[in-house]
């Protein structure tokens, strides 16, 4: 058991990017190639158990569905800086000139990252229970984005011949150049639960998930750590240091209802609770290789309420989800803002990213007119959690995506097993973009240090294949 443990944490160890906010908005083939409804629409058995448990009562035998995909991102990060604005002294030296307008592109260079999904359902015909169990990863972020080259003095403070001021990107400048430098980040949440649906009546049944999770993440820089200031304010100007990879647990539980009509008309609603984890702890190196304080940072995983609206014929399924996730009432995500010292004083650490409350909308068809082959197409919506003046606080999770695409299909290979796959293609719908934070910056009237006529910005484009094998024991 302890090594199945450490196997299933290992495969599911690897950076998930989410899809709205840092929620997956599906699991599986299935559920993915349905925009991830299924809430009221349970077609396979991940997508039942991610989003209502009562809609497991559907699955009379024992099923057990495994997933992987390739998920592809192309996150960008820009940012501009305004003519005019003074180079720091203590990074290029005494006499710096006014620079001119600076702004740039850099993108993403993590590659592909792993998309694992594993359910299983045990149901019988004659019974009114149904149980499962399930291991998705359904939440992550993470980004890797390199330090800027085209810099506007080399270390020696001469100028750099090869510097374009129209090509140069002032976020990704070193940090002695008051910019980030490497920036990168690596978050995944591994949700394990356990099912149990009831049905009360014919039609309608009850359900319950217990959940347990195992979070990790990784920050270079790492902002939620005071920085090392530069010696004209009193420190030795080594910056923000890096985090090792923290890791939490969590709990939680989900619970759900689903009717079932003879009619072909299904509703379903479910409500996940916040799922509660312990600290993060981080144990932080500064770039010249040198101990920095460890710090603790909470970051709990959202209460998600979700309502569902289904039909079936013959012929096609039709399955709407929607969806309300409550960042502003979770740890990690409700706080803003710079942390301040007890003599009033801003640490340059920050609070947390600030994200307001989102709403998903998930729709998807599937047709059945073709013989043992089945197609789906699926659409998913979802809001912005990030808000314009914030946008600063999230560069290191910038994975989200406003609308999303899949076409899927499935193919019976024998009479037990089930080929399902699916395409994904997501876009942000333009950039997110604020204004650059500067603690140092911070007064009355700019309590978030905003830098007058700088902007900071980041959009993506998704791409994801995933397929999955679907294996129903012979009763």
């Amino acid at each position: 058991m302890r090594n199945l443990l450490k196997f299933v944490v290992l495969l599911f160890s690897t950076a998930i990017f989410a899809q709205a906010g840092h929620i997956m908005q599906g699991v599986g083939a299935v559920n993915m190639s349905m925009g991830g409804a299924a809430t009221a629409q349970p077609l396979d058995i991940s997508g039942a158990l991610q989003w209502n448990p009562a809609a497991i009562s559907v699955f009379d035998n024992k099923i057990v569905d495994f997933n992987i995909g390739a998920f592809f991102s192309s996150p960008e990060l820009s940012s501009s800086i305004p003519a005019g604005m003074m180079w720091p002294a203590d990074a290029f030296g005494p006499g710096s000139p006014a620079s001119p307008a600076v702004s740039g592109i850099t993108k993403d260079d993590r590659g592909v990252s792993p998309m694992p999904a594993l359910a299983m359902v045990w149901g019988k015909e004659d019974s009114k229970h149904t149980f499962g169990a399930s291991a998705f990863g359904i939440s992550g972020f993470g980004v890797t984005f390199p330090q800027e080259t085209s810099l506007p003095m080399d270390v020696n403070n001469n100028p750099n011949p090869s510097w374009n001021p129209n090509d140069s990107n002032p976020i990704s400048f070193p940090q002695n150049m008051n910019g980030f430098g490497h920036l990168e980040s690596d978050y995944m949440l591994l949700q394990i639960g356990l099912a149990w649906s009831y049905e009360v009546t014919d039609n309608f049944s009850i359900g319950i998930q217990p959940t347990v999770n195992y979070a990790a993440l990784e920050l270079a820089p790492n902002p939620i750590s005071p920085p090392d200031f530069p010696v004209a304010m009193g420190g030795t100007g080594k910056g923000y240091p890096t985090s090792d990879k923290a890791s939490a647990i969590g709990y939680g539980a989900q619970f759900g209802v689903f009717y079932n009509s003879p009619s072909g008309i299904k509703l379903g609603a479910s409500y996940k609770t916040a799922q509660k984890f312990n600290d993060l702890e981080f144990k932080n190196t500064y770039l010249d290789g040198s101990a920095a304080p460890d710090v603790a940072f909470n970051m709990d995983y959202p209460a998600i309420l979700s309502f569902g609206l289904g039909y079936s014929t013959k012929v096609v399924d039709l399955a709407l989800d929607f969806r309300q996730v409550d960042y502003e009432n979770t740890a990690g995500f409700e706080a803003s803002g710079w942390q301040m010292a007890s003599n009033g004083y801003p640490t340059g650490a920050v609070n947390g990213f600030g994200w307001k409350n989102i709403q998903i909308l998930s729709a998807g068809i599937q047709y059945k007119g073709i013989e043992k082959l089945p197609l789906r197409i699926g659409y998913t919506y979802s809001s912005n959690p990030i808000d314009e003046e914030l946008a600063f606080f999230s560069l290191p999770a910038t994975a989200v995506i406003k609308h999303a695409f899949q076409f899927g299909f499935s193919y019976p290979m024998t009479d037990n097993l089930m080929l399902n796959g699916v395409y994904h293609h997501g876009e942000s719908g333009g950039k997110t973009e604020g204004t650059m934070l500067n603690p140092m910056a911070i007064s009355p009237t700019n309590p978030l240090g905003a830098v007058p006529g700088t902007k900071v910005g980041y959009e993506m484009t998704t791409d994801m294949i995933m397929l999955g094998v679907s294996y129903t024991f012979s009763k």
